[in-house]
């Protein structure tokens, strides 16, 4: 359950910031919106270190499935575009990917 947490955590912090950095470059916002996007990364590298992992490249690798299944709802909830059926299957398919990759039996 904490790896999860973390993993949640990540993601909206990761979405957040890399979006105040659309929203400046791509959409015209105050670039102002950089400082908490900054900030917003950082604190996602925070995040990201506490998941219960014994190696970084396997908890980056999972968290990948994670980060795919959050930008989707990221999507809808934030920019209103609801995900058609290829994004939500190939966001399961991450999802199955990121749980193979947690839960496999490692001697």
């Amino acid at each position: 359950m904490h790896t999860a947490l973390f993993f949640a955590a990540a993601a909206l912090l990761e979405i957040a910031g890399c979006f105040a950095f659309w929203a400046v470059i791509r959409n015209g916002a105050n670039a102002l919106w950089l400082v908490p996007g900054g900030l917003s990364l950082i604190a996602f590298g925070a995040a990201l270190t506490q998941v219960e992992a014994a190696a970084a490249g396997r908890a980056f690798a999972a968290y990948g499935g994670v980060y795919v299944a959050a930008s989707l709802m990221w999507l809808w909830v934030v920019e209103g575009l609801r995900p058609d059926r290829w994004d939500l299957m190939g966001g399961a398919v991450c999802l199955m990917g990121a749980a193979l990759i947690v839960f496999a039996p490692r001697g």
